[in-house]
Parts: structure tokens; sequence; C-alpha cells
């Protein structure tokens, strides 16, 4: 019996490889030769930087940048061969801004640059970036400076950093980006279609969960409309390091949605994603935005292995309604389904640390059966430690393969 693990981490507690080791030796307990397989699993959010590391026989590597209230912080990333993998949250996001200090009209992205640059300096050049968890709303402007962009006020100076500075934005100059991005590709996971602008974009929907209020809602939606004006402009005359297809082109002119309130510039899906990251990745570094469990899926090449398998394993922290909604573990469970046959039935089994509301829904979504951690005898505080929760986890999946559950 060949059988696939491809677990999720367990956030807080077991990383992407631990649970599928965990997973393995409850396996291993029952039948002692069945051929298993773990690989890496994530959803492009936490910890898919640790997963892919782990799971590909890549590297950490820390680096000090800006963060996003402008004060230096750590940053890891890994490196596989000459491809990054990054989560921007590590440089630019929420968990690093104390709640009082939460606003996004003053945060910036400029760390997410300094990690580019950096990685670039050490031969990358394939870029897998983690989207999720920023704190930010500058429209990646941050970013694209530190990566040698100049965004200009009216007396040709820099803009401050953050979204408040894009108020005195009047032009773009970039023709000092710096060298090596036009060797690089950039694939971003994103799992929201918000645009830029408009009534679903960053401004109006995510800035508000990043501290902001008020006027400044509308303002920053404002700015970050102006700003797409002028990066359409400079897209249209050719001015990337890179050629742009005019077909590709942000014509401001005929992404003017006229549904949006107040008529303002729109753009396309998952252009907001965190804060306008995405439309700076796609506008400037040509980014290809796909969802993030999807793209770690393809990246490693995870399809041969379930083509190969006969009981796929998958799981995450928390399995719920929720799950069905694109996570990583639906997505292991379709593609299954996908490669199966009349003769070659694939089984999808998950296991989670827990079960929430509509959890019913993945039986309609590929997986076959869902188990939460037996727990016994153990205190609330101690279930997210490594150890503990790797132990019931063997145990759950030895029970299950055993048939006790």
């Amino acid at each position: 019996m060949n059988i696939l693990i491809a677990m999720d981490s367990f956030k807080g507690s077991l990383t992407s490889v631990q649970a599928g080791n965990a997973v393995k030796e409850g396996i291993l307990r029952v039948d002692s030769k069945a051929e298993v397989t773990v690989r890496p699993l994530a959803d492009g959010g936490e910890g898919t930087v640790q997963a892919l590391v782990d799971g590909m026989g890549g590297e950490l590597v820390s680096v000090l940048v800006t963060g996003p209230l402008g004060e230096e912080v750590c940053c890891v990333y890994g490196i596989i061969q000459r491809c990054a993998i990054i989560e921007i949250a590590g440089a630019a996001g929420l968990t690093l801004v104390p709640e009082d200090k939460r606003n996004p009209m003053y945060t910036t992205t400029y760390g997410v640059g300094e990690v580019i640059r950096d990685a670039i300096g050490r031969g990358c050049r394939r870029f897998i970036i983690g989207i999720g968890g920023s704190a930010t709303n500058d429209g990646g402007v941050g970013m694209m400076q530190a990566l040698g962009v100049h965004f200009l006020d009216e007396e040709d100076g820099e803009i401050e950093r953050g979204a408040a500075g894009l108020e005195r934005l009047k032009s773009i100059d970039t023709s000092y980006m710096i060298s090596g991005l036009s060797e690089c590709e950039f694939r971003i996971a994103c799992d929201v279609d918000n645009p830029l602008c408009g009534e679903n974009g960053c401004s109006a929907v995510f800035a508000p969960q990043k501290g902001a209020a008020g006027e400044d809602i509308m303002k920053m939606d404002k700015w970050l409309s102006h700003y797409a004006e002028l990066a359409a402009t400079l897209c249209k005359d050719s001015l990337f390091h890179k050629t742009s297809k005019p077909e590709e082109c942000y014509d401001a002119k005929t992404m003017l949605n006229k549904d949006s309130y107040d008529g303002r510039l729109a753009g396309f899906p998952s252009d907001g994603a965190a804060g306008g990251l995405g439309y700076a990745f796609r506008t400037f570094l040509h980014g290809e935005l796909v969802s993030g469990s999807r793209l770690i899926i393809e990246e490693t090449g995870l399809k041969d292995y379930i083509e190969k398998a006969d009981i796929i394993i998958t799981g995450e922290g928390c399995l719920d309604g929720q799950t069905v909604m694109g996570k990583a573990p639906i997505s292991v469970a379709k593609l299954a389904k996908e490669c199966g046959n009349a003769d070659n039935t694939k089984k999808v089994i998950a296991f989670a640390g827990k079960l929430g509301d509509g959890v019913e829904k993945c039986l309609l979504h590929g997986i076959d059966a869902y188990y939460a951690i037996e727990y016994e005898n153990v205190i609330s505080e101690d279930v997210m430690k490594p150890e503990i929760a790797g132990k019931y986890l063997a145990d759950t999946v030895e029970k299950v393969f055993r048939g006790e559950l």
C-alpha cells in the first residue's frame, strides 16, 4: 500500500513536516511495511517558508530589514537552490505592530523590498511570495522604493513612506530599479480577489482590520487610485524594466469601473491583496498571482506523488466550513479525486487538531473521512506544545488505521 501524507501546519504547534512525520509514525505502528511518503504542504500564509525549506532541502536565511513602523526587524526567509521563499508578514506583518500603533496610513512595505534585494544579492532569481498578514496599505510603494523606484512629489522629492505619502505623489521614476530585477520571476500566493480600489478594494475592506478608520479609508482609496493612474501611464509608455505587452498594460481609461463608488479606478482581481502589494507585484515586477495552495502544490510536484498513492492523508490545525474555501487540504483532496479513476479510486483522509462548525462540508469536496486528535488526560494549555500534539496525533492515526475509531 502506497500512502502519501501532505499535512498543512497546525498553526502555533506543528510544522507541516512535523505533522506529516507524526502521521507516518502512527501508520507504521500498524503496518511497518507500508510505503509512506511525507511531502510539505502550505497555502502561502504562515508556515510556508518552513514547510518548503523542511520538505525540499532548503536553508533558512535571516536578514535585518525595515519593519512596518520603520524600526529594524529580523525577517527569516528560505532559499531552495536559486529560489527565494518569502512571507511578507515577516517584514511588514500586522503582528509586528503593537495594537495601539496600528494604522495603515503610516506603515510601510519597504522591508519587503529589502528582503527581495537581499535574496537577489545571494543569487536568487525565482521568488515564491506568501502575501498574507500585512499591516500595510501603501500599494507596495515602500517595496518598490527599496528596489530603486522613485515616487516623487511636485518638488521632485521622495514622498514619505506609508499610505500617507501617496497624497503628495506626482510622478514615478522607474529608471533606477536595481540590477538583477529584469532576470527575476515572481509567483505570488494570493487567495483574495479584491481589486486595488473601490468598494471592494483594499482600503475599504482590509484597512479597517489594520487600524484605519473614518475619512482615512476614503483618502487612501483616492490616493491609491491616483497612484494606479500614474503607473498605468508608465506601463503604456513601456518604461518598465521588462517590455510590457500592450494588451496587459494598465490603461486607466479602459480600467475605469463606473460601478465602483466615486467611479474611481478599480483594477484587476487580487491587486488589493496585502494593501495593494498584489498590484505592485503585478504591475512593476510582472508577478503572477495564483491560489496559494495551488502554487505550493505545483512547486512541490505534489501531483506526481498523488498519482502514485493509494491513500492520501492531509489536514490542518482546524478543519471546518472555512476549509472548503480553497484551503490547502481541500486543494489536495480535489487533486486526488482528479487523479483517480474507476480502477484506482484514491481515498482521502484528513486529520486535524480540532473540528469546527461546518466541517461536514469537507465531505462534499473530496475528503472521504476526517478525525480530530484525541487527547487523553492533557490539560488545555499543553495541547499546542509540539511534542504533545505530535504524540497524540500519532496515537489518533494509529487508532484509525487499526479500525478503533
